[in-house]
């Protein structure tokens, strides 16, 4: 449908009401806290603080693919931000992250914790803190941060844009959803032709541009986002699903997917993550066996 009435803006925009959709009760046009709270600090030095969305589940895949490597320094603490409920506006979390977004990650292992927040920022660190997931070689690495940096440009049309028209405002308008639509099919096309000649997105090696990418482009296509698979057509990105399926399969993948998620079949959640023996409450053939703390 179209809209049969054009907005026209006012001459100096005011937040007068909520803005609608899903999200409405969360969003407003100010920063900062709303809240006193003390973010909680368990016993490893990584502590994140996030939500299994595309973007927590990112770091919660790279800190469960290093522990998998071996790096017992990777050992983190988990702690479920419920955004819906507004936790990520309490004074604790804006300490951690000013843009009040999910993840957030203090590291205790430094002289003055460290913090580390944008889901990019937070693997490129880990990354580089482990020795992990980033190639060496100065051409892959370029290589790799240009795809680390595209998922980070291109998401925000993919989520807050077709994500939100298509799935989530209080009403759907064709312009806005042709638009994103386009835009996302367009991305798809950019990532088929690109997998087409390599396995992972920087050929041969499995990387943190493979972990930012997968968890937004691979939902879409399975639908577990949006429900919107059949109306991208996403059956025709066979490459990307090939690409995608194969990460799907990693026991690291798995497990990191289930860290704070609050929604969905029960044994594929998990709130809080402590220790590696979490794990163990879960089925083992859906996630592997868990990597000893």
């Amino acid at each position: 449908m179209t809209d049969a009435t054009p907005y026209t803006p006012p001459k100096v925009w005011k937040w007068d009401a909520e803005s609608g959709g899903q999200f409405a009760n969360i969003n407003r046009p100010i920063a900062g806290a709303t809240h006193d709270k003390d973010l909680p600090v368990g016993k490893h030095p990584l502590q994140l603080y996030s939500l299994a969305t595309p973007n927590g589940v990112k770091v919660t895949v790279m800190l469960e693919e290093l522990l998998a490597l071996g790096h017992k320094g990777a050992e983190y603490d988990a702690h479920l931000i419920r955004i819906t409920e507004g936790d990520q506006f309490s004074s604790g979390f804006v300490a951690a992250n000013p843009n009040s977004k999910i993840p957030a990650l203090m590291d205790h292992s430094t002289p003055t914790p460290t913090r580390v927040f944008e889901s990019g920022a937070i693997l490129f660190y880990l990354a580089e803190k482990f020795g992990a997931f980033l190639p060496s070689d100065p051409a892959k690495r370029a290589e790799c941060l240009s795809w680390l940096f595209w998922q980070m440009g291109s998401a925000p049309f993919l989520g807050g844009g077709f994500g939100h028209f298509y799935a989530y405002a209080p009403e759907k308008f064709e312009y806005p959803i042709n638009r994103y639509a386009m835009e996302v099919k367009r991305q798809l096309d950019v990532l088929n032709r690109h997998l087409a000649d390599n396995q992972f997105m920087c050929g041969d090696d499995y990387t943190i541009a493979d972990m930012a990418i997968w968890p937004w482009y691979g939902a879409v296509l399975k639908n577990l986002a949006y429900d919107a698979a059949e109306f991208l057509e996403a059956h025709t990105y066979t490459n990307v699903i090939r690409w995608t399926d194969q990460i799907a399969e990693r026991p690291a993948v798995k497990r990191g997917r289930m860290v704070n998620r609050a929604w969905g079949e029960p044994e594929e959640q998990l709130l809080e993550r402590h220790d590696a023996s979490d794990f163990e409450l879960k089925t083992q053939d859906k996630i592997g066996e868990p990597v000893s703390a």
